[in-house]
């Protein structure tokens, strides 16, 4: 029975997990559920899964979650704050983590969990682009077991050598849906709207994380994760768009072989892999019938249209703070977007610039990194005013 620590509970990867774990009430069970403050909604999940405790980030809703625990009548502890995050994360009670916290709010939990050894299921990629460096010595001091569970790193965690070596691959595949906008050139980007931009064609996610499918910044993110996660440099690391989301990744070998993970896009496949790895369990997700799809197309990324690709390629290759200059500035251009202060075409302009004007130099430790994010998230919100798209 393996006992879970949920951070990030109320998001779009929390509800996949959580249904694949009241799938297998025999393997899994929830020690600790962690939302930002939707207190309703946790107090929910508490009374379904009745985990050992609940955290909101927020302090302030401590005291609703506390009387609504009581209300309901569940002995659930009532903890609050960033260091409860941390601590339901090192529990020893808790032998798995499941980091769904988006942003760089889930960086030190997540860091965390693999200093203490914990099953890590990595669903928060800013912990890798802000901090790569950090969390591979992290999990390589803790002796933590690493489980990406984006559907792209995932599949190439399926597709590698099942003995962890990186003997003949030649290159990392991550294949991009291409977003709503998908085939529509830089001048028609102008005026569309958050609600356009959130519209996925094929996956059902956060406002924020639709906003960087659409900009292809997340393809972005997921090339520094890669480099990271799998040890790749960028060199080797490309992106396809595959607009069927179907094949989601693939490791090319140097023999000629390709090898693909394949799957209809749900996130419960790779939770009910990283969950249940090394075996497999049922996940809940419909089987693939391909001769209904009937084809599968795939064509290079239009960087012209979509530049927060080449960004991501630049800081990773840059290194050390720009990583995280880059994942910080994006934070801030799309809340900026969804607001209506900043056009789509911005979000880009608004990276590039702030790339531009901080300074690059070693990651150094976890302090200085987010003391590099919020320098950051400063000048980035200072130059808003000045974007014109």
């Amino acid at each position: 029975m393996k006992t879970i620590a949920l951070l990030g509970a109320t998001g779009s990867i929390g509800g996949s997990a959580l249904d694949v774990v009241a799938r297998h009430p025999d393997r899994f069970r929830i020690g600790a559920l962690t939302a930002h403050a939707k207190v309703d909604e946790l107090l929910t999940l508490c009374a379904r899964f009745r985990p050992d405790s609940a955290v909101v980030a927020d302090m302030a809703a401590l005291g609703a979650l506390r009387d609504g625990l009581r209300a309901l009548g569940l002995p659930t502890r009532a903890l609050a704050g960033p260091q409860a995050l941390v601590d339901v994360a090192t529990d020893p009670a808790n032998d798995t983590v499941i980091a769904a916290i988006v942003g760089a709010a889930g960086v030190a939990s997540t860091l965390a969990a693999a200093r203490a050894g914990k099953r890590l299921l990595l669903a928060n990629k800013e912990s890798v682009v802000l901090a790569g460096d950090l969390l591979v010595q992290a999990v390589a001091e803790g002796g933590a077991t690493l489980l990406p569970i984006d559907s792209e790193h995932n599949a190439i965690f399926q597709c590698l050598p099942a003995d962890g070596g990186r003997g003949g691959v030649r290159r990392l595949l991550l294949t991009a849906s291409g977003g709503p906008f998908r085939g529509r050139p830089r001048a028609e980007l102008a005026q569309v709207t958050p609600d356009q931009a959130c519209a996925h064609p094929n996956w059902v996610m956060g406002r924020k994380i639709s906003v960087d499918s659409a900009t292809l910044m997340n393809k972005g993110l997921e090339v520094i994760e890669a480099h990271y996660l799998f040890g790749v440099p960028a060199s080797r690391i490309e992106v396809v768009v595959h607009p069927q989301s179907v094949i989601h990744s693939l490791v090319d070998y140097v023999d000629g072989s390709v090898l693909a993970q394949l799957g209809n896009p749900d996130m419960r496949t790779a939770l009910a892999y990283g969950l249940a790895w090394p075996e497999r369990v049922e996940s809940g997700v419909a089987p693939l019938d391909l001769a209904a799809l009937g084809r599968f197309d795939f064509e290079a990324p239009d960087l012209a249209a979509f530049p927060c690709l080449s960004l991501a390629f630049r800081a990773l290759e840059a290194g050390g703070r720009a990583p995280a200059i880059l994942n910080a500035a994006n934070e801030i251009a799309v809340s900026a977007f969804l607001q209506g202060r900043l056009g789509f075409l911005g979000i880009p302009d608004l990276i590039q610039a702030c790339l531009d004007a901080l300074p690059g130099g070693p990651a150094g430790d976890l302090a200085q990194l987010m003391d590099t994010d919020a320098e950051a998230r400063r000048m980035a919100q200072t130059l808003i005013p000045r974007m014109t798209t």
